[in-house]
């Protein structure tokens, strides 16, 4: 571990997140075709979130009810002082005036999870009436969004799926894969996932994003043969939960596949797991190997020409998902030498052990040893002291580390929040095409010079 993890922090505060707090799960919701947030919280929380995962994060943008548009309850300190249910009462009946959703998410920040509002008994009062709606408690100091994410998800299931006596469908699958807003890839990476999935012979249940069908896809979810995880462990809580309600399978692949030979490697495990006829996912796995590696073949002859100028080293910091996702295809299919690696999503210690061993032997002769910091000030100290051995590096980061990556001389290239010198309309980095996406990004950068 580098000297600067290593020094002892004198407060619990941290600079320079990566992530927000756990009402940013309100984007969980955003990201659900017609599903509308309802933020308990105080004046700001909600623009904060707004600004840090969409906006200020690849300028992803928001409909219907998310970002500007998101109903929140603005709690004062006369909530504080004398509750404030009333208040909340108040803004979900000009809620369902106003907005016209398959379902609501009551999401609670510090003000009403600090006072003790009783929150779950004012939504039952809803759902009586007929309304779906949910309550969840997201308050900021329980965790950030990624475990508010994983709160939300459980939330929709128990309040609003509810109880399932039917048959499930073999070779349907929900995918659980990344959280909405928070990777700023995350809509085209949802649609590259699935179109693989697709492609080796599965029906997808989409949760989230442009190909989500809205709540009767969340209806469908104990329909499925079983629930697929890709995620080192966002998610796994949900789908543990899942088997315990409806006796549902999951497979996790803590690894998200970047490349061809990470991507058959993919394929064959849900393939394997589900049981399905092997006859089209390996014929998919022939057609698209052949389209990639026509593609890269071509891109060798740049790569053989110009391999002096080409960076040979990096490091990286980001969520747990990204940071090993990368650091394998840069190392294991590139060639690249990973230097530093620090993961900074917090990820809960019982995964620490299997993500710590995920980058030993990450590709031939390579081995690094990932660090867990969640504070900018000693990630960007970490980084500062890597001493790259020659040429120019890379440096994949947050646009928190833009003036040391200019200082180091390196390359730099945003891939986690905030990441506010970049515009996100369309774009994957996973699966077939995502690689080759990656390759362009990357080495574009490096004929630019930046």
């Amino acid at each position: 571990m580098s000297e600067a993890l290593k020094t002892k922090k004198k407060s619990n505060s941290i600079s320079d997140p990566r992530y927000s707090c756990a009402v940013g799960a309100s984007n969980t919701v955003v990201g659900i075709k017609g599903a509308v947030p309802i933020a308990n919280c105080s004046p700001g929380c909600q623009l904060k979130q707004t600004a840090f995962l969409t906006f200020e994060n690849g300028f992803q943008g928001s409909i219907f009810a998310g970002a500007g548009n998101m109903p929140s309850a603005n709690s004062t300190e006369n909530d504080i002082v004398f509750g404030g249910i009333k208040t909340l009462d108040q803004l979900i009946k000009s809620t369902l005036k106003v907005f016209d959703g398959d379902l609501y998410v009551v999401l609670t920040g510090c003000v009403g999870g600090l006072i003790g509002d009783d929150v779950p008994s004012l939504v039952n009062e809803y759902r009586d009436l007929g309304y779906p709606i949910v309550a969840v408690d997201t308050a900021g100091f329980k965790g950030n969004n990624l475990f508010g994410h994983e709160e939300v998800v459980n939330a929709i299931v128990d309040q609003f799926v509810g109880d399932y006596k039917g048959e499930r469908k073999k070779g349907l699958v929900n995918l659980w894969f990344e959280v909405p807003y928070y990777n700023q890839n995350w809509r085209g990476d949802y649609q590259e996932l699935a179109r693989i999935l697709r492609g080796a012979g599965f029906e997808v249940n989409v949760l989230f994003g442009p190909e989500n069908n809205g709540v009767k896809d969340w209806l469908r979810i104990p329909e499925a043969q079983f629930n697929l995880v890709v995620s080192p462990w966002v998610g796994v809580r949900n789908a543990e939960h899942l088997e315990k309600k409806y006796g549902q399978p999951f497979l996790h692949i803590p690894e998200i596949p970047i490349g061809a030979e990470a991507t058959a490697a993919f394929i064959r495990k849900v393939v394997d797991f589900a049981g399905i006829d092997k006859e089209q996912s390996e014929k998919f796995i022939e057609q698209e190997n052949g389209i990639y590696y026509y593609y890269l073949e071509h891109f060798s002859e740049f790569f053989a020409e110009y391999w002096y100028g080409m960076p040979s080293e990096f490091a990286i910091t980001a969520d747990s998902a990204y940071t090993l996702a990368y650091t394998k295809f840069l190392a294991d299919q590139i060639g690249l030498i990973p230097r530093k690696a620090i993961i900074t999503d917090d990820p809960p210690q019982k995964f620490r052990k299997t993500i710590e061993d995920a980058f030993h032997n990450i590709s031939e002769g390579v081995d690094v040893e990932v660090e867990f910091e969640e504070d900018g000030y000693l990630i960007e100290k970490a980084i500062k002291e890597v001493d790259f051995s020659s040429g120019k590096p890379l440096i994949l980061a947050s646009s928190w580390e833009i003036n040391l990556a200019n200082d180091k001389g390196a390359l730099f290239f945003e891939i986690t929040p905030p990441s506010s010198e970049t515009l996100i309309i369309n774009r994957s980095f996973v699966g077939y095409k995502g690689a080759l996406n990656l390759l362009e990004k990357i080495y574009s950068a490096s004929v630019g010079g930046k």
